[in-house]
């Protein structure tokens, strides 16, 4: 690398001002933020990344799966483009950090590129993604990018598809827009992320900086176990078919099962809706949200009939129906070795202690990971809080690693 690139550095007093104001859009009152996809936050917080683009002289654009731009030109006009970014949807009632940390550290690497008017062989590109946190499909924003995206990733829609398609439509997209965004791999010249860890790896080790080796795979399904709706006084316990029940016997068992069967894999219940949801009432239908993760698609696919295999179990043994409904998926990814060793190099220069790991959290990268280089690093999460508003990160790492970021950046930008 260019000695005279290895002196710049971000301007900490900026790029902390602009990932304060960002914090405020969705804020809540425990210092966390509500930002879902497609929501009034969320937009807002789109409008202002778009706006502070044009502030600093970048190019705002949006594409058809609504990912958010903002691109520095810098090298031959039909030359490839550099991504740096993540997303700004969050979890409901999740973290300032999450994604948003990214996407504000990318802007902050092109402006710092465009002021000190620093010559590169490739285009710069911050990037937005849409619905990161899969609060209608996983990572449809960055699936659309990549061409991806297919018809049936939008099927099941999570939240159901008239929800999806008003959302589509308050965001100024539709449905067919989705598979428009898709790029020419040979357009793309690689894709780098810095993220929070959202785990405690790093601060039990005491390491500065996460360069993430690969990233697990996901599925997602939809299990009902079907019943009958009876009174819950009147009903003998014996004689209820009880939806409820046959619910809860499958959380229990999916859980034992991924722990003695498939060690190091992880398996959630998040949600679980009751019908008809009343005192006094037996359920008869509860919809049970899965989700599985696996650094492999062979044990992916070995959870998945294990999974549904037990959820027909558990139907059975409680004298129930069951239907399971396909959400969405995401394949493992490995990230490339020469971006690991180029953030290698740069937390060296800066004299960071770091040290390489996998990821057991989905991002954007692992679908950028399916047509270009890609790699992302992680910093310190305190107590591995995330996912939650007590989700922090020490501001002393979060410069730390948007410095890695700008001269991974211009390493491989050259």
């Amino acid at each position: 690398m260019d000695k005279s690139l290895s002196a710049f550095r971000i301007n900490n007093e900026r790029f902390r001002a602009n990932f304060e104001t960002l914090a405020a859009i969705g804020a809540t009152p425990d210092g966390g933020v509500h930002r879902p996809a497609f929501s009034d936050a969320h937009l807002d917080a789109r409008r202002w990344f778009l706006e502070r683009a044009k502030q600093i002289g970048l190019d705002a654009r949006v594409d058809g799966a609504g990912n958010h731009s903002a691109v520095l030109r810098c090298g031959r006009a039909d030359g490839p483009t550099l991504l740096l970014g993540s997303h700004l949807d969050s979890v409901p009632y999740g973290g300032r950090f999450d994604g948003a940390l990214g996407v504000v550290a990318a802007l902050e690497v092109l402006q710092i590129v465009k002021e000190q008017g620093i010559s590169l062989n490739t285009h710069l590109e911050a990037i937005d993604f849409t619905d990161e946190e899969g609060h209608f499909a996983n990572f449809f924003g960055s699936l659309g990018l990549t061409g991806k995206l297919q018809p049936e990733h939008m099927q099941n829609p999570r939240g159901g598809r008239d929800r999806f398609q008003e959302a589509l439509r308050r965001a100024g997209l539709n449905e067919s827009s989705l598979f428009s965004a898709g790029r020419d791999p040979e357009t793309v010249a690689g894709y780098l992320e810095l993220h929070i860890e959202q785990g405690p790896r790093l601060i039990e080790s005491g390491m500065q900086i996460g360069i993430v080796t690969s990233i697990v795979g996901i599925r997602s399904f939809k299990i009902r176990f079907l019943g009958r709706a009876d009174h819950a006084g009147t009903t003998p316990m014996g004689k209820r078919l009880d939806a409820a029940q046959s619910a809860s016997s499958f959380t229990l068992a999916a859980r034992e099962l991924v722990m003695k069967e498939f060690p190091g894999c992880v398996v959630n219940v998040g949600n679980m809706e009751f019908e008809p949801g009343a005192f006094n009432v037996v359920p008869h239908t509860v919809t049970v949200a899965l989700e599985f993760r696996a650094d492999d698609d062979d044990k992916l696919d070995e959870m998945e009939t294990a999974l549904l295999k037990q959820a027909s179990i558990e139907a059975q043994r409680f004298r129930l129906d069951s239907e399971i409904v396909f959400l969405d998926s995401a394949a493992p990814a490995h990230m490339n070795k020469q971006i690991q060793e180029a953030f290698a190099n740069a937390s060296k220069a800066l004299g960071l202690k770091h040290t390489f790991l996998p990821s057991g959290a989905g991002h954007d990268a692992q679908c950028l990971a399916q047509i270009c280089p890609t790699g992302m690093i992680f910093v310190p999460s305190v107590g591995g809080f995330s996912h939650s508003s007590k989700e922090f990160t020490e501001w002393e790492d979060c410069i730390n690693g948007a410095n890695v970021l700008l001269q991974a950046a211009l390493t491989l930008a050259q």
